[in-house]
């Protein structure tokens, strides 16, 4: 005997067509009844590069009219970009351990260290310079995997880890180095490789460095990365509900270590990136990249409670801070005005993510 479906008694059918009703009444009012500030709201939910970006062109604009067109000189375009090309670098390292709303306070410890690996390990040892790179880059993924352990599996809280390790990093690199610095000339004469990324190109008036190359296609990879892959919504999914993301079939604990790995990789060709920059490999450099790096990812829109933003407003946020500083300095004002400003910018782009992310909630 075929079975037949249970009829619905009046009530019920009336009762399930109110709902239906009122279903379409919300959706009606929530589309159609929105004010300008609440689209404005969702439109820089969905598109968390979007602030940083327009601050840039707002910040190009101003100083463009302010010196006369001097700022977009081909020369000081480009130069803005050798300025922040090491920020770029450990900024997309601190940007991929802030998404898992973590922090890495060790990234510039870490650059510096795998420089210095690469210098000693060339002239100490005699080590072929190539291989003195491979081996830089091993002493980043080791402290990032070293910091990624102690997130993941012991579960301590990111900011001590990396305090700790920062600290640690620090005086093994000082003790290493005996804080001897390798000269340019003995890096030209015996392994100008280290020196790669301080080459330059010149296309017209443009000046462009390996270095800012480099870090450019880097920031493009990882944005496509994060955007198109499965480890990317991964590592977005762990920042916003580790929990959530571990019921869904997440490694969270994969996902973080794979993180911190890379995260420390990529600060090892920071090193490799700032041998070139300065021409010498010196224990003493990069003192502030922590903090450089963290202006860029909070200045970008990239929240700092994880799970939003993207590695492009890193990027703009790195690009403001270097247009206020060339500007300033042409203007001639005290360097003390771009403290002050970059400080109202870090201000203002936490009170807007803390807006932005209403939405959400």
């Amino acid at each position: 005997m075929a079975e037949t479906e249970p009829v619905k008694s009046s009530k019920a059918q009336d009762f399930e067509s109110v709902l239906e009703g009122s279903a379409r009444g919300v959706a009606s009012f929530d589309d159609n009844n929105k004010s300008g500030i609440e689209r404005i709201q969702h439109l820089l939910h969905g598109n968390p590069a979007l602030v940083p970006l327009i601050v840039l062109l707002m910040s190009l604009a101003i100083f463009g009219v302010i010196l006369g067109g001097k700022l977009f000189s081909p020369f000081a375009l480009t130069l803005i970009l050798q300025q922040v090309a090491i920020v770029g670098f450990v900024g997309a390292a601190q940007t991929l351990v802030i998404m898992t709303a973590g922090i890495d306070l060790s990234v510039g410890a870490i650059m510096v260290l795998s420089s210095v690996v690469m210098g000693q390990f060339t002239f100490r040892y005699g080590f072929p310079p190539e291989v003195a790179v491979l081996c830089g880059f091993a002493v980043g993924g080791l402290c990032g995997f070293i910091n990624g352990t102690l997130v993941a599996r012991v579960k301590l809280p990111p900011f001590i880890v990396t305090l700790g390790m920062w600290q640690i990093v620090l005086a093994t690199n000082f003790l290493y180095s005996a804080n001897e610095t390798i000269r340019s000339q003995d890096l030209a004469e015996h392994a100008p490789i280290l020196q790669f990324f301080g080459e330059k190109i010149k296309i017209g008036g443009a000046v462009f460095t390996f270095g800012v190359i480099a870090m450019l296609l880097l920031v493009f990879v990882l944005n496509y990365v994060l955007s198109h892959t499965a480890w990317g919504r991964h590592v977005y999914a762990v920042g916003d509900d580790p929990e959530a993301a571990e019921l869904s079939g997440v490694s969270v604990k994969k996902t973080l270590i794979s993180v911190y790995v890379l995260a420390g990789l990529i600060c090892a060709l920071a090193g490799w990136a700032l041998i070139g920059r300065l021409g010498s490999v010196s224990p003493t450099a990069g003192q502030n990249a922590n903090i450089e790096s963290i202006t860029a990812v909070v200045i970008g829109g990239i929240s700092l409670f994880g799970g939003r933003g993207s590695i492009l407003g890193m990027l703009f946020g790195a690009l403001i801070v270097g247009v206020f500083s060339l500007g300033l300095r042409l203007i001639g004002t005290d360097p003390q005005w771009t403290y002050l400003l970059i400080g109202l910018l870090i201000i203002t782009a936490v009170a807007i993510d803390q807006w932005i992310r209403k939405v959400s909630s």
